[in-house]
């Protein structure tokens, strides 16, 4: 069975909704959100426009994504490391894979890969200004 794109907030609600519920689950990633996040509806909607605004452009964000992750490395004792990002990164693939193909599939990869790289080096410059 082919598998559509991804081009609605609905579908990115579904990929978020369902990458988050195994970031839950995750052992190593589970801890970091799970300890922080204390409403998850609210939480997945805003995550659900963040991806919309990269994705499509057509929506505004209103957030600051790495001060968020600052402070969760802080709060988790500066414990953060690339193992986190690179298991975050392997389940938004393999959701992406398991619900989307195409253009906007791809182009949510690329755009996590960068956010990933990006919030990993700020993280760790933010820890050497302390």
């Amino acid at each position: 069975m082919s598998k559509k794109d991804i081009k609605s907030r609905e579908d990115i609600f579904l990929l978020v909704s369902r990458f988050y519920s195994k970031v839950r689950k995750d052992r190593v990633l589970g801890p970091f959100f799970n300890e922080t996040i204390t409403d998850w509806d609210a939480h997945l909607q805003h995550l659900t426009t963040f991806w919309e605004s990269s994705l499509f452009l057509k929506t505004k964000y209103y957030g600051n994504p790495l001060e968020a992750h600052v402070k969760v490395d802080e709060a988790h004792n500066n414990s953060i490391t690339e193992l986190h990002f690179g298991l975050w990164l392997n389940l938004w693939f393999e959701t992406i894979n398991e619900l989307f193909e195409g253009d906007n599939a791809e182009n949510a990869k690329r755009r996590a890969r960068k956010m990933g790289t990006f919030l990993y080096l700020k993280i760790f410059e933010a820890r050497s200004e302390k």
